[in-house]
């Protein structure tokens, strides 16, 4: 038997092999841009030689990421149920099982039609033992999985009889699923069904039932990953024998197909980052085939979702016509122009519309205003008095928290008369509950459970602002052990070790949310801050507006504002601060470090987008047209090109004294491509002064979201918050 390799001593050392490239007459040259070729064995001997060197960097923290990884267990309930949701004659459910990395999709049928209480699982149910009375297993995930490194499961879709379930499975990390289908237990006096042998692949995510159960539809993406064209099957059929719904040519668009919670209408959205065009067919007038409801205009963004309103059928359309923070509309069936959309709820600055759910007795508006997300209930019915026509009642299911996050879990059913809320905080677990539109009564199904004692009042969530550019007020969430408070004081007794998490772009929104491995961090006494800045969608669509394209530098402002912050308040100190972002924010930690090193201990980027310029000007990488609306074209103009040059992480490495970096990516990352950070990190080791403690992990066989499996997931987990807590002095 070889002797085990000795660790390496020093990091690794990417050749420089010189690439000159010229654009509106500005020429660039790029040293590392030949570790691009994943297949080229020299470039994975690299990747595995940064592996063991980060390993050996960090071997003294083996045994706290071991703690960790239990601290995690040991909070977990393993063998666990999700709530109920219903849809049709059964009740769906997630199962996890105590050693199992993936757990079991299940569910059982509905034993009285009029009773819409999720049924309760049996008290610690055991693994080999039904949970409810009646379970089905439809899919166990640890089956599927076996013998693949990697396994994810996409959509899976009953079909309208509830007889047979197609299921998207992904074992590359690639994001290309392959679909399968399966029988079902049938209803009770129904024939049981025949599964087809039918196999899809190379399927963007799952599939969508049609209403009479003998087709799907699903989508595939092109050569640079997006998804333009949506297929019909016919279940019996060869894929070749597909028909071609439709096929999305404008390189900037995305497209994709589903069907109206009323299970009426199929719909095909086709979208850019600022319009959107819908195809419509339905199922009552079927010879009428797809038809585009309002025609693509540059800007108009919209979404569709049938309702009935004052008894008659009607699309609501939630769109920018009128504002850009959205208004609710209504129209009829047919293709029908904006400057006819009623509206429902009109344009208000000061309150974002993201979403609408339609059911049969009310809707349900997800909204957001004052950097806070709220759920509001439209009661559909007799006319309430100054409402709009069939709006019965007009309110807020809201709760009394300063810090929060709401929204609506899983509503498959058109005629619940309920709805299923979420609840939670920094501090506050995920907490389901179910709202009765009729009596307004809120109940509450399940609280996330927390092992080992645990108590949300235990700790305390705070609401900063941060003054940035221009005099924005930028809104920073925080939370930290309610015993390092200093009596009576608005901040800690003394500066604390600080986590500062960002992300800022895609008006993607960093709610606040509960995360069970972060009470490790709390609980050795650091405290937690999430940046809002500019390029997401906490403060609606003018926050994501100012905050790319042109505006990009804001998002950069914003978090270096925030940081500052926290030290003035005396919450943390810059050597006590270590920053974190991924994809996106993984672009973000890149830029802030260029820009205000001296401000961070630490920084880790996951994913990170940090050579956005390269990325940017290669028309082929997958999403880059689609993203000219949120970067730029680089290709096209020397303003944009510039732009993006004066921020871009890896085109801005400097002769400057980095606090320590820890890069992760995955070698099958289709978003990211795992060359970007392998170059950032080969070029900060090339130029940066002083320590130069930089490191790079690449999982080698996952994708842009990571590995697979819990047990998995908890130990890369461990590992960054090793890293973190030692940067942070915890690590002891």
């Amino acid at each position: 038997m070889d002797a085990p390799a000795a660790p390496p001593v020093a990091p690794p050392l990417a050749p420089a092999r010189p690439v000159e490239t010229t654009h509106h007459g500005r020429t660039r040259v790029d040293d590392h841009d030949w570790l691009r070729d994943k297949e080229d064995p020299e470039v994975l001997g690299y990747l595995e030689a940064e592996n063991a060197w980060t390993e050996a960097a960090t071997a003294h923290l083996a045994g706290l990421r071991s703690t960790l990884f239990e601290e995690i267990r040991a909070r977990t309930r393993e063998t666990d149920l999700s709530v109920p949701s219903r849809r049709r004659g059964h009740w769906y459910y997630g199962r996890s099982f105590e050693g199992r990395e993936y757990g079991a999709s299940c569910r059982v049928p509905v034993a009285d039609p009029d009773d819409w209480n999720p049924p309760e699982p049996a008290a610690d149910c055991a693994p080999d033992e039904p949970a409810l009375p009646g379970e089905e297993v439809m899919l166990d995930l640890d089956a599927l999985a076996e013998g693949h490194d990697f396994f994810s499961l996409g959509g899976a879709a009953v079909s309208p009889d509830d007889r047979l379930l197609a299921y998207a499975v992904d074992v590359v990390g690639d994001e290309r699923y392959t679909v399968r289908f399966r029988a079902l237990v049938p209803p009770a006096g129904a024939e049981p069904a025949t599964a087809p042998d039918d196999v899809l692949t190379d399927v963007m995510g799952g599939v969508t039932w049609d209403r009479e159960g003998g087709s799907v539809y699903y989508t595939t993406v092109d050569e640079s990953w997006r998804p333009d064209k949506v297929w019909r099957h016919r279940l019996g059929t060869e894929q070749s024998s597909d028909e071609l719904v439709h096929h999305e040519t404008d390189a900037r668009f995305g497209t994709g197909i589903g069907r109206t919670r009323s299970d009426r209408f199929l719909m095909v959205a086709s979208g850019s980052k600022t319009t959107a065009e819908w195809r419509v067919l339905d199922a009552d007038r079927p010879e009428l085939g797809f038809r585009v409801f309002a025609e693509r205009r540059e800007g108009l963004d919209y979404s569709l979702e049938h309702a009935v309103l004052d008894g008659r059928d009607v699309l609501l359309v939630l769109h920018d016509h009128t504002g850009p923070d959205h208004e609710l509309a209504v129209a009829g069936l047919d293709p029908t122009p904006a400057e006819q959309w009623e509206p429902l709820l009109a344009h208000d600055p000061a309150v974002r519309l993201e979403d609408v759910d339609a059911f049969a007795s009310h809707l349900v508006v997800h909204q957001r205003s004052g950097g806070l997300t709220q759920l509001r209930v439209l009661e559909l019915g007799e006319t309430g008095e100054g409402l709009p026509r069939g709006v019965a009642r007009d309110h807020l299911v809201d709760f009394d928290r300063e810090i929060r996050t709401v929204g609506s879990g899983s509503n498959p059913a058109w005629e619940q008369p309920t709805v299923r809320v979420g609840l939670l905080s920094l501090a506050l677990p995920t907490s389901i509950y179910d709202y009765d539109v009729r009596t307004d009564e809120l109940t509450l199904l399940r609280r996330q459970p927390v092992l080992g004692g645990y108590d949300p009042d235990d700790y305390v969530e705070k609401r900063l602002w941060a003054t940035s550019t221009g005099g924005e007020q930028v809104p920073i969430s925080l939370v930290c052990r309610r015993d390092l408070l200093d009596e009576g004081a608005e901040g800690p007794a003394e500066p604390l070790p600080l986590l500062l998490y960002g992300y800022g772009a895609y008006e993607i929104s960093m709610d606040p949310s509960f995360s069970l491995s972060r009470l490790s961090l709390l609980d050795r006494g650091a405290a937690f801050a999430i940046a809002h800045v500019r390029g997401g969608g906490e403060m609606g669509r003018r926050w994501y507006d100012d905050g790319k394209l042109g505006a990009k530098q804001h998002s950069f402002d914003d978090f270096v504002a925030c940081a500052r912050r926290l030290v003035e308040a005396g919450w943390t100190t810059p050597e006590r601060t270590v920053a974190e972002g991924g994809s996106a924010g993984g672009l973000l930690m890149g830029a802030v470090v260029n820009q205000a090193p001296e401000q961070f201990g630490g920084v880790v980027a996951a994913v990170p987008f940090v050579d956005p310029l390269t990325s940017m000007l290669d028309a082929s990488l997958p999403l880059t047209v689609a993203e000219y609306e949120e970067w730029g074209d680089p290709a096209s103009s020397a303003e944009v090109y510039d732009r993006i040059a004066a921020y871009a992480p890896y085109d801005n490495v400097a002769a400057l004294d980095y606090p320590p970096i820890l890069a992760e990516t995955s070698l099958h990352d289709t978003r990211v491509l795992y060359v970007e950070p392998a170059k950032w990190v080969a070029r900060l080791r090339d130029r940066a002064v002083g320590r130069r403690d930089v490191l790079l992990r690449t999982e080698m066989s996952a994708g842009h979201g990571g590995v697979s499996g819990r047990y998995r997931a908890w130990h890369d987990r461990a590992f960054s918050m090793a890293w973190i807590l030692d940067r942070l002095g915890l690590a002891g």
